[in-house]
């Protein structure tokens, strides 16, 4: 998920350089909700697999 994040701001620098604003910021905002999405589970993941194993 994180490529795909990453995919999407190179897309919207890209975009940006070129002139194309809409796409650009459509881009950016699809980045940054790939990203923090990202972020939440990989934080969940963390949390969950502190637990100590059942015995």
């Amino acid at each position: 998920m994180l490529s795909w994040a990453a995919t999407f701001l190179v897309i919207a620098l890209i975009a940006g350089v070129l002139g194309f604003g809409g796409l650009a910021g459509t881009a950016t905002g699809i980045a940054h909700i790939l990203f923090t999405l990202f972020l939440i589970l990989f934080l969940v993941s963390l949390l969950l697999g502190r637990r100590s194993p059942p015995v």
